[in-house]
């Protein structure tokens, strides 16, 4: 491609996925469904298996993932998924209000901690079960255990991503609402101490070498030097919103500052033959963590951040929509494994957040609907795929990995926000717009017209 021809592709491609995710949405407004499971299915549309395939003077009219290997496209769509995971983040850690965390931070973080455990023994399990089964049926090594045991870590992750969008879609607010945020927050901290003590044992299992440093203590430096830059990030920010009064200047002084955290987050060295790192997730949600409680205008600076990053939202769910692969189903022996990872992560996370909120007393509709929303699955279970992709140590189980994890991120991202609202409707903390409310605005609307 030449350099006018790249420029018109990122330009034709970012429009092209903003009018589709927000056309669909108007269709599936019919449906009653959340504008997450529209924006994915606008993602498919534009996507390599149909408008994506599709090209006009060497440009294609959609997301070609042949295309976006290049270094260039790939670069720009790598920008535009962290800058809005680190959004993401921001916006959840500004639910850790101390106010909020006296009430429910212990309850939040029992059962954060053990629904995931849940998750990955119940996937373990049951995965090294088929393991032996198809070993004894087919006499092939089809499902080896390495593989097996990353699969039940990378099923503890939850997306809080969808899981975001949907309560500010419905104005979720209630009991639920205020414990499952934080859980989905503390799910990336959890998962990662899971993926990277299972990837430790994997490793193992394949080199017959084990390495307590990459098992125990990269993944804790990690979650704490990651929680530290946040926090650090989160004081500069704090008081450097004093030195303006304009609220536009402090929005884009915000913006800019989750900017740099995500920046700063990818940054990886070594020290000592120790790798350190950090998670953005988790450095970004705890900038807004101490955003929120040490700055005194965090409260409308928040507001005004979400309608700023809602164009950024879309495009995150149409490209993710647009990278669902789904040759997946061409392959039957890893759409049967992913079809056991869903079943039994779906029943570890039901039944881990139900005798968790039941141990910790929590309100009857918590316990009965909490597991519900922590079902979606996308972006953290990717990043992890691409980690055991990215490791040589690893090459034999990886395609395996990722095929099983591509099914379930498909299956996961179209239904998981479904049932997420389902979940927060029946408990009560999305309540439907009174029908008076909507007849005025109706008249409103009308009698202006009408002028």
């Amino acid at each position: 491609m030449t350099t006018e021809q790249l420029i018109t592709q990122i330009i034709l491609t970012v429009s092209i996925c903003m009018v589709a995710g927000l056309l669909v949405t108007r269709l599936v407004k019919l449906l009653n469904l959340p504008d997450v499971t529209a924006y994915l299915v606008a993602g498919v549309l534009v996507g390599t298996f149909c408008l994506g395939g599709v090209s006009l003077g060497g440009v294609y009219l959609g997301y070609n993932a042949s295309v976006f290997e290049h270094e260039t496209l790939n670069v720009v769509f790598d920008v535009i998924c962290d800058v809005a995971l680190g959004f993401i983040a921001f916006a959840i850690g500004s639910e850790f209000r101390w106010s909020s965390l006296k009430k429910t931070g212990k309850e939040a973080t029992v059962i954060g901690i053990l629904q995931a455990v849940a998750a990955t023994v119940l996937v373990d399990a049951a995965l090294i079960g088929t393991h032996f089964l198809l070993l004894h049926v087919t006499g092939k090594d089809i499902l080896p255990l390495p593989a097996a045991v990353l699969l039940g870590a990378i099923a503890s992750a939850t997306a809080p991503a969808a899981t975001l969008m949907v309560v500010r879609q419905y104005k979720a607010k209630g009991p639920l609402t205020s414990l499952l945020l934080p859980i989905v927050a503390l799910d990336d901290a959890v998962g990662l101490v899971l993926f990277a003590v299972s990837a430790g044992i994997a490793k193992a299992m394949i080199t017959s070498q084990v390495s307590l440093v990459s098992i125990v203590l990269e993944p804790l430096i990690e979650i704490v030097a990651s929680l530290l830059l946040g926090a650090i990030i989160g004081f500069i920010l704090s008081y450097a919103e004093n030195l303006f009064h304009s609220n536009s200047n402090r929005l884009s002084l915000s913006i800019a500052f989750v900017f740099v955290t995500v920046a700063a987050s990818l940054l990886h060295f070594e020290i000592g033959g120790v790798h350190i790192g950090f998670s953005s997730l988790l450095t970004c949600m705890m900038m807004g963590t101490v955003f929120c409680n040490f700055c005194s205008c965090s409260e409308e600076m928040m507001e005004r951040t979400d309608k700023w990053t809602k164009p950024i939202f879309i495009l995150f769910f149409v490209i993710s929509g647009a990278e669902l692969d789904l040759s997946v189903f061409l392959q039957p022996i890893f759409v049967l494994i992913g079809v056991i990872y869903i079943l039994f992560r779906s029943l570890g996370k039901y039944f881990g957040a139900r005798g968790s909120s039941m141990l910790m007393r929590s309100e009857p509709n918590v316990q009965k609907y909490l597991g519900i929303t922590l079902l979606p699955q996308a972006g953290v279970a990717l990043g992890m795929v691409t980690t055991v992709c990215a490791d040589a140590s690893l090459a034999s189980v990886s395609n395996t990995v990722r095929f099983v994890v591509l099914f379930a991120v498909l299956i996961y991202e179209v239904f998981g926000p479904m049932m997420t609202k389902w979940a927060l409707t029946k408990a009560g903390d999305i309540t439907a717009k009174p029908e008076g409310k909507t007849a005025r605005r109706h008249n409103t609307h009308h009698h202006a017209h009408k002028a």
